[in-house]
């Protein structure tokens, strides 16, 4: 399976009342697929999957799974803290159609979970007992667990774990696992502000949550890398570089979703206890992206 291209972890749209509203769904996903996104990546981090109940999750992937083009391919993010709940949650994706799973490392337990052949262990597991293949989600940032470049390098000669997105945005630790893990084991990256070095390092593609409410920038970025135009390239990079970072790293979610707003797409507001941005944090969103459009 070829993971390569742009894939945006899609937001979960609620109403004002944080209810899944069902028509934006839709809405969002019909207007993706006018771009030439290589698919979705439904309950990962940016769809507030930790906010959301287990039959909310299926109601989701049914929905996006309904909508989305055939040729997008759809990625089911489906880690939780258990062995036992990421498999049958997975198992269930798999059976609406979906192709991979996207499992984050557990990190509830930091002190017990934050070793190698603990980490090891649950891929391993998780893996063993899914009907389809795995990607190793690392964000340790929000987590406060960093899966160690050794860990993926022995994940990656299991057959049934194809991937990692790497969200540390260190591009050295991306260079690193492109040089040891297996041939053949992919690597995403989860950090648009280092895109383009990262596509030159050898990443195959990224999930990114800014592709959400700028999918051609991001698109624009992938194609420069594939046709080697790197000027095009490094130019778009750093036009991004403000917008991504505020929708990111600095208002997260809620400020996504008001670019997604700003961009013809429902945003709409985050599920508490998440709160919608400030008037003042608005209009800094509004300024970064009057030249990114969606």
């Amino acid at each position: 399976m070829k993971l390569q291209g742009i894939f945006p972890p899609i937001t979960t749209p609620f109403d004002h009342s944080g209810n899944i509203y069902l028509s934006k769904i839709q809405h969002n996903v019909e207007k993706w697929n006018l771009t030439t996104l290589s698919g979705y990546v439904v309950m990962g981090s940016t769809g507030e999957s930790v906010m959301v109940t287990p039959e909310e999750k299926c109601t989701v992937w049914e929905q996006v799974a309904k909508y989305a083009a055939p040729e997008k391919l759809l990625i089911a993010g489906t880690g939780v803290e258990s062995v036992r709940e990421t498999v049958d949650l997975t198992n269930r994706a798999a059976a609406m159609g979906y192709k991979a799973a996207m499992v984050r490392t557990p990190h509830y337990y930091k002190n017990l979970i934050n070793r190698t052949d603990a980490q090891m262990l649950y891929f391993r597991a998780v893996a063993d007992q899914s009907k389809i293949p795995l990607i190793i989600y690392n964000w340790p940032q929000t987590t406060g667990v960093d899966i160690a470049v050794e860990a993926v390098v022995g994940l990656s000669a299991h057959p049934n774990i194809i991937a990692i997105k790497e969200s540390s945005g260190s591009l050295e630790k991306v260079m690193q696992m492109i040089r040891e893990v297996k041939p053949g084991f992919q690597v995403l990256v989860g950090s648009a502000p280092t895109l383009w070095p990262s596509l030159q390092a050898g990443a195959v593609g990224a999930v990114l949550a800014f592709a959400n409410a700028a999918p051609y920038a991001t698109i624009t970025i992938w194609e420069a890398h594939r046709t080697r135009e790197a000027e095009a390239g490094k130019d778009w990079q750093g036009r991004i570089a403000r917008a991504a970072q505020l929708v990111t790293t600095k208002y997260g979610v809620p400020g996504l979703k008001h670019a997604m707003d700003l961009n013809g797409y429902y945003g709409g507001p985050p599920r508490l206890p998440l709160i919608g941005v400030s008037p003042e944090v608005q209009h800094e969103i509004e300024a970064a992206f009057r030249d990114i459009k969606g």
